[in-house]
């Protein structure tokens, strides 16, 4: 009865303008309005601009960075773009400084006593951090590396965008040669 019934669709006389596209499955066919198509684009398109619109839904991220001869532990910190980065550097030996090359900040901390800094990591990449303050022999080896990956709810929204419009395409373009 099914399949009687979706052929009987296919069969019906078409009204001007309006645009239908057949998809053949095996036995069974598919009829399927342009216009859904357009409501799904258009929702995701809306979605994607509210994930990435609101700077309010950024993380905030927080990182105790703790400076002893010669080395940050821990000496790699990752966060996504558009995250809000607060660091708490803790010297356990003598005054070390900390200095984030390509975002030009920097605090420094004596032995018991703490620097902070907060920003906003809005440039992706790799960034070196060192020592700002000459603590001894071995400074100049002091770093360690701030990775600002990309905003992966961007990415995936892209994707989705990106896949639904191909699909998109590849529907118009049936309907094209439905229509000759």
């Amino acid at each position: 009865k099914e399949i009687s019934r979706l052929s009987h669709l296919e069969r019906r006389p078409r009204r001007p303008g309006r645009k239908e596209v057949h998809i053949g499955l095996g036995r069974i066919k598919y009829t399927m309005k342009l216009g859904k198509n357009i409501l799904i684009i258009s929702s995701f398109i809306v979605y994607g601009l509210w994930l990435m619109g609101s700077p309010a839904q950024a993380a905030e991220r927080f990182f105790e960075i703790k400076a002893k001869k010669f080395s940050y532990t821990p000496h790699i910190i990752k966060v996504n773009r558009g995250d809000t980065v607060k660091i708490r550097l803790l010297s356990e030996d003598v005054h070390h400084g900390f200095f984030v090359d390509g975002y030009g900040i920097k605090t420094s901390a004596h032995p018991g006593m703490e620097g902070s800094l907060k920003f906003i990591a809005d440039k992706p990449g790799r960034y070196t951090f060192r020592c700002s303050v000459t603590c001894g022999e071995f400074h100049p080896y002091m770093v360690g590396y701030l990775v600002v990956g990309p905003n992966s709810r961007f990415w995936l929204f892209a994707a989705i965008v990106l896949v639904i419009g191909i699909g998109s395409i590849i529907t118009l373009n049936r309907v094209k040669k439905t229509n000759g």
